[in-house]
């Protein structure tokens, strides 16, 4: 599917930036349908567009409250915001399992209603925003909404990076858009 339409898709489904990578589909002019765009996984924030700077109240320059979030995914999800740029490789910044099928959206510093965090790479359960070391230039958070099977749990003792990467390996489907924040 083209680029556009699949950013126009998300737009109309009420999300404001975000990409879109799983169960796209088109009727015969071309255009989604309702029931294509509800299976369609798509994350984005009102905050900040994908590519955008993070504004600091999301960080640890700020509130370091989780940023709010809308998100479609037409089965359970998880959401995992890493930073691909850290020093000592990619640190894992949220990890929240159990998102509800649907359509969703937080308010700032929200967990999504029925879901649940676990340990990211610092140890924290729950939002540890951008905070790159000085000198380490500007840095990419990505937001990544993993669609998972019904059945999917992460393995007993898993935190930060290896949860991570047990999600990202169970996957039905995913999106994704990032955020920059740093020097």
């Amino acid at each position: 599917m083209k680029s556009t339409t699949m950013l126009a898709s998300v737009l109309a489904s009420g999300l404001v930036a975000g990409v879109s990578v799983s169960g796209c589909g088109r009727s015969v002019d071309g255009a989604m349908t309702p029931s294509q765009a509800d299976r369609t996984v798509a994350i984005a924030s009102p905050a900040f567009g994908d590519g955008s700077a993070i504004p600091a109240r999301y960080t640890c320059a700020g509130a370091n409250v989780a940023p709010p979030l809308t998100w479609s995914a037409p089965l359970t999800a998880a959401l995992v915001v890493d930073d691909p740029d850290a020093p000592a490789g990619p640190f894992v910044h949220w990890i929240v399992v159990g998102i509800p099928p649907g359509r969703g959206n937080t308010a700032d510093g929200q967990t999504p209603a029925g879901a649940a965090s676990l340990a990211n790479s610092a140890g924290q359960v729950g939002y540890s925003g951008p905070c790159p070391p000085p000198g380490s230039g500007v840095h990419h958070y990505r937001f990544t909404l993993y669609q998972l099977p019904a059945t999917f749990q992460v393995p007993p003792g898993l935190a930060g990076l290896q949860a991570a990467q047990a999600i990202a390996r169970a996957t039905a489907g995913r999106a994704q858009f990032t955020g920059t924040f740093g020097e």
